[in-house]
């Protein structure tokens, strides 16, 4: 029994270690900071290593995400709130902490403007956001997508269509303020 244990555990870390990272980035982006994310993706980890017998074996990075966007959810609604907006710039401004060597221009710019897509994309709405995320930054198809979050293809890209166009209308404000546009 313990060898049988200890072989399940093995081949769910070989199965997951090479979507690992897709996971716990979109629970930062999802959760907003890091301290949570990592509670976030360990708890999802769990869940998954006990239902990892009835995997079908198709997908597993959207086998994970889906468990990963449903215990998000599950969390705000047992908290019955969104997560803090701002707790996403604190965990951005904490990985852009000043180097002791000055930062080209270029790099500068680009952390800036990375930055202000960060907040924007925390500003969207839960539902906009995670479908955002997911297919924007993770690369999931519209299918999978809608197999993680449980809805049909159409909501997906009823929710990109929306996120993408809230996104569109903040950084157009956020380039007008700036001069850029």
């Amino acid at each position: 029994m313990l060898f049988k244990r200890r072989d399940r555990r093995e081949e769910f870390e070989r199965a997951i270690k090479g979507v690992f990272p897709a996971v716990y980035s979109t629970a930062v982006r999802l959760a907003r900071n890091e301290e949570n994310a990592k509670d976030l993706t360990q708890e999802t980890l769990i869940k998954a290593y006990r239902a990892y017998d009835r995997f079908d074996g198709r997908n597993l990075k959207a086998w994970l995400l889906r468990i990963l966007t449903n215990t998000f959810i599950n969390r705000l609604r047992q908290e019955g709130r969104t997560p803090d907006i701002a707790s996403i710039e604190d965990s951005v401004e904490a990985q852009q902490a000043p180097s002791q060597e000055p930062l080209p221009l270029d790099r500068v710019l680009a952390q800036t403007l990375d930055h202000d897509i960060e907040k924007a994309l925390a500003s969207l709405p839960e539902e906009y956001r995670v479908a955002v995320v997911l297919s924007d930054i993770e690369g999931l198809s519209y299918q999978e997508i809608a197999e993680a979050l449980d809805v049909p293809v159409g909501t997906v890209r009823s929710r990109l269509a929306r996120g993408r166009s809230l996104l569109r209308t903040q950084l157009l404000e956020y380039a007008k303020e700036r001069g850029i546009v």
